[in-house]
Parts: C-alpha cells; sequence; structure tokens
C-alpha cells in the first residue's frame, strides 16, 4: 500500500536532514575554544554604523598619513637639489653668502603664524644649502614697509648722501669697519630677497620705491606737546610770612631805632604781619586753583592722547602719486637683489572649513611650490620682471590689461584675507594692504625675479624619480 505525499511519516522524513544541517551550520560557526577561554568576544562583521564611522575615520586618517609622506618625500627633493652647495669650499676671508626673509603677521591673525611657515617649508631647504639670512618681521601693518626703507636710508647715508650714520645709530657701522681692517669680503654673488605672503610683497614694494625716490634722511617730527608741571604759589619768593615781617621789623628797629619810638615800631610791626598773612592766604588760593586747573589740563591730554594713539613709526615721506617728480638716489644699483615671493595661504572663518580641509589634505602640493622657489633663490638663478596680461579687478568689465609681473605676484592671496582688512583705516594706521601695488619704471626695470632653469627642474625630476642622487649621497 502507497503513503499519501503528504503524510506524517514523510514530513518527519524531510525534516531530519535539516535538523542535521542547522547543527553542521551551528558547529561550523561556533567560537574556537581557545579565544572563548582568553575571554575574547566571537568575531564578527561590524555593525552598519560602526561601518560608517570606521570607513570616514580610516579614510581621512589614510589622507592625512599620505600626505604627510608625499610632503617629506617632495621636501627632500628640493633638500637634495641644493645640499651640494653646502659642500662648496669658501675663503676663509669671504663671508658666506646671506639672503633677507621678510616676514609679517598675516591679516587677521599673529606672527606666529608666519614663523610656523617659514620653518616648516622654507628653513629646510636653505639649512640644507648652509644659507646665512636675516629677518625682517613686522607684527602691524606698516613694519615691514618702514624697515625695508629704513635699511635701504642708511645705506644711502654711509654713501655720503643725507646726515653720516654714526655709531651709535647704528651698530652695524662698526661691524663693517672692523671687517674692513681684518680684509673680510663680502660674498661676491647675488644676495636676495624672499618675500612670504602677498601683504609682505605689497609692503616690500613700497619699502623699496621710499627708500630710493624718497629723502636719505627722514625729516624730524614736530616735538610733542608736554605738559608742564606746575609748583605750588604757597611759597614764593614775592610773598612773605608774618615770622618773615617780624624780624624784618627788628632789624629796621635795630639800624634806625633812634629815630622811632618803640611803640610805633611795635604797630608797624604788627600791620605788616597781619598784611602778610592775608598775602599768604591768597597766594596759597591762588596757588591751589592753579593745581587743580594743571590736573584737569593732564587729564583732558591723557584722554585726547588715549583717544588718538601714534603711530608706530613716521608716515612715509614720499607717496605713489609722487613717484614721477622724485628724484633716484644715486646710490641705487643698476640691478636689484633678485627677490621672490612665497606663498602664504591664510584662509579664516567657520565658513570656509571645507576649504580648509583640503587645504590641509594637499600640504604636498603647497611645498612643491615653496621648496621651487627656494630653490630657485638659493642656486641663485634668475631673470628680468617681465608683463603679463591679468584682469583689472576694479573695473566693471572683464577686460583684460597688460601689467607689470610685480604688481600680480600672489594676487590670488587677496580673495582669502579677513573681512575685516578691507574696512577703512583709522587715522595713525597704514592702509598699504588694501591699495593698489604702484610702481616707477626706474625701479622696476631694475628688480630681478629668481626661477628656476629647466636644467634644474629636470634634475629635481631625476631625484624624485630615483634616477640620480644628491651629490653628498655619491661622495
Amino acid at each position: 500500500m502507497v503513503e499519501p505525499a503528504n503524510s506524517p511519516s514523510n514530513g518527519s522524513a524531510a525534516a531530519a536532514p535539516a535538523a542535521d544541517g542547522a547543527a553542521k551550520t551551528a558547529k561550523a560557526t561556533a567560537q574556537n575554544p581557545a579565544f572563548r577561554m582568553m575571554g575574547l568576544p566571537r568575531l564578527r562583521l561590524p555593525s552598519r554604523n560602526w561601518t560608517i564611522f570606521w570607513t570616514i575615520t580610516g579614510s581621512f586618517a589614510g589622507a592625512v598619513i599620505y600626505d604627510k609622506y608625499q610632503t617629506k618625500r617632495t621636501r627632500e627633493k628640493w633638500v637634495n637639489l641644493v645640499s651640494h652647495i653646502a659642500d662648496e669650499r669658501l675663503d676663509t676671508k669671504t663671508i658666506p653668502r646671506r639672503v633677507t626673509i621678510y616676514l609679517q603677521a598675516p591679516p587677521g591673525d599673529g606672527l606666529r603664524t608666519a614663523r610656523e611657515h617659514f620653518h616648516l617649508y622654507v628653513k629646510p631647504v636653505l639649512v640644507a644649502a648652509a644659507m646665512d639670512w636675516d629677518v625682517v618681521e613686522g607684527r602691524k601693518e606698516g613694519d615691514v614697509r618702514h624697515k625695508t626703507a629704513e635699511k635701504i636710508r642708511k645705506q644711502r647715508r654711509r654713501n655720503g648722501e643725507g646726515e653720516p650714520v654714526t655709531d651709535d645709530e647704528d651698530g652695524a657701522l662698526m661691524v663693517e669697519n672692523l671687517r674692513r681692517q681684518n680684509g673680510d669680503m663680502e660674498y661676491p654673488g647675488v644676495a636676495g630677497d624672499i618675500v612670504i605672503g602677498r601683504h609682505t610683497w605689497k609692503e616690500y614694494i613700497r619699502g623699496l620705491h621710499e627708500g630710493y625716490l624718497g629723502p636719505a634722511s627722514l625729516p624730524k617730527e614736530a616735538d610733542a606737546d608736554s605738559v608742564a608741571g606746575t609748583e605750588p604759589a604757597g611759597h614764593a619768593p614775592a610773598s612773605t610770612s608774618a615770622n618773615d615781617a617780624i624780624a624784618n621789623a627788628t632789624s629796621a628797629h635795630g639800624a634806625g631805632g633812634a629815630e622811632s619810638s618803640p611803640l610805633t615800631s611795635l604797630d608797624t610791626v604788627v600791620e605788616s604781619a597781619e598784611t602778610g598773612s592775608a598775602t599768604d592766604a591768597e597766594s596759597v588760593g591762588d596757588g591751589e586753583n592753579e593745581d587743580k586747573k594743571g590736573e584737569e589740563s593732564a587729564e583732558s591730554k591723557e584722554k585726547d592722547g588715549e583717544q588718538k594713539p601714534k603711530r608706530r613709526f613716521p608716515p612715509s615721506p614720499i607717496l605713489p602719486e609722487d613717484y614721477s617728480t622724485a628724484v633716484l638716489s644715486p646710490s641705487t644699483p643698476e640691478i636689484l637683489g633678485p627677490s621672490v615671493g612665497v606663498r602664504l595661504p591664510h584662509l579664516l572663518g567657520i565658513k570656509n572649513t571645507p576649504v580648509r580641509i583640503y587645504r590641509f589634505l594637499t600640504r604636498r602640493r603647497l611645498q612643491e611650490d615653496i621648496g621651487r622657489q627656494v630653490a630657485a633663490a638659493v642656486l641663485a638663478s634668475y631673470r628680468p620682471y617681465t608683463t603679463v596680461i591679468a584682469q583689472d579687478d576694479g573695473s566693471a568689465s572683464d577686460v583684460a590689461k597688460e601689467t607689470s609681473e610685480q604688481a600680480t605676484v600672489l594676487q590670488h592671496e587677496e580673495k582669502d584675507w579677513y573681512k575685516l582688512v578691507h574696512k577703512p583705516r583709522a587715522e595713525h594706521e597704514e592702509s598699504l594692504w588694501i591699495e593698489p601695488i604702484t610702481l616707477d619704471e626706474r625701479i622696476a626695470n631694475r628688480m630681478r625675479a629668481f626661477e628656476l632653469t629647466s636644467a634644474d627642474e629636470e634634475r629635481s625630476r631625476r631625484i624624485a624619480a630615483g634616477k640620480e642622487a644628491a651629490s653628498n649621497q655619491e661622495s
């Protein structure tokens, strides 16, 4: 007799293999007894939320690590490109080459940010080439302009222009005299200037024009109004006290007492004493009033001083509109020291956080650009500044015009400046950062720009690819 397909016996027979398969699966996924005895939990895939968290965290950490690694490799490439200069022999009577670093606090921030930027991107290349450098720092707007111009004015006065420089005014003059007596010579090649940031570049250009087109000596400023202290008038020499009147009367009586009687002399003494005391009282009252007036005037002047703070440095003796009529200094060299503008990206504001994160993760590109500029300055390869076609931001139309290359150096950084930089300045503040760059042809034609040669560019690529080692590694 054949049993139907849906009978209970067939169902139990089919369920038996399924139960055996589940038991085998449970045995296969069971935790390792050793791990279980060590207290480790059973391994399993993370949940959806943990997967998202670890993906984002790992991606960001990987991007940071990769950027740091590439930044280090890029820095080593430019360091190896210039390291052979440190092995060059130098005469004992020759002063090593010295470049000038122009550094200033970025708009809306302090000087520490600019210093860290210099130590991270610029300094390693200079140290690899055993270069010396001087630093011209500025904390406020206008500091670099004044220091640059003052450096040029001192050099002009040493050459015989304006008032002579004394040892007390400039201590470096005594050092130069000692070096001249010892037979020490300056480095025969070019020195050069490395300017960090667009805001510093603007003040550097203004300082060059002020130094060579302005007077060799700054005009003496008018003396500030000083508050003269007033002494109390209660004991002024014109007033006499009662004791002085009695003493005078007694001495007069002793000298010519034969003609006057004692009674008359006593009356005279009493009257003179009363008159003297009254005069003293009036003089004391006048002195107190004058003291009060002096204190009030001093307080008012102090308030005026607080409302109108003084300038950090004297104002510029020459303005850009006066460049065309100014006389060029006879001490101006035919070729001014080559210069180069180094990027200083500085973006503030919480709304710019995405851009700031992107820049943080791509600092290898910044190191590539800065390393190239600094290496060009170290290798002393330069060219004249030319003219470029640039768009005029001040015009409503998008018409491009031809302008000097110096005016467009690092111009893109102005878009990142803090918005408070563009507000009107106070009377004692300078506004160099928001003013356009004005160039005089006599100064602009003498300027030179550092630029890496094609041969050095090709050599840097071979060093990065590992096809060529640095000269110090070969030896």
